[in-house]
């Protein structure tokens, strides 16, 4: 184990993850290029997550979601990445959840992770995703076709 001289008291693994993004924007968010950010050489593995806006919930017809944030969301994003990547459990990583007004198809998280084996990138990312819809102060509210509103995530 590396120890930090700041940091005595907590220890880091030998291997830290890179963190190639981590935020919340309000810019279109592309998988494809987060999975681009995260690979790495040693890495036989590259697993991404895209949560996209979908067209219905429940029986109700969805037009779009207007996503709002905390002004702490984007510290608390960055927080849950440097989290996993202290563990050393993958080579890289990356977590971008978007805000604002989003349309039926449009990614509004994208998660990737590279590993040296599938096993772990599938359970890192899973894991990512878990912790941001746990601890991400994001709201939503969902837009129907027949015009009405519903917020969502409230506490």
């Amino acid at each position: 184990m590396t120890f930090i001289p700041d940091q005595l008291s907590r220890p880091l693994p030998a291997h830290v993850a890179r963190v190639v993004r981590a935020e919340v924007t309000e810019a279109p968010v592309s998988v494809s290029e987060l999975a681009d950010a995260v690979q790495d050489a040693a890495a036989g593995a590259v697993v991404t997550f895209e949560g996209v806006v979908r067209n219905h919930d429940a029986d109700r017809a969805v037009t779009g979601i207007g996503y709002s944030c905390h002004p702490t969301a984007g510290r608390i994003v960055e927080q849950i990445a440097r989290d996993v990547a202290e563990r050393g459990q993958v080579r890289a990583l990356g977590v971008v959840h978007r805000v604002g007004d989003l349309s039926v198809g449009e990614a509004a998280l994208a998660v990737a992770v590279s590993s040296d084996h599938r096993a772990e990138a599938f359970a890192v990312c899973g894991e990512i995703v878990e912790e941001v819809k746990k601890r991400l102060p994001v709201w939503k509210r969902q837009t129907f076709t027949d015009g009405s509103a519903q917020w969502s995530n409230l506490a």
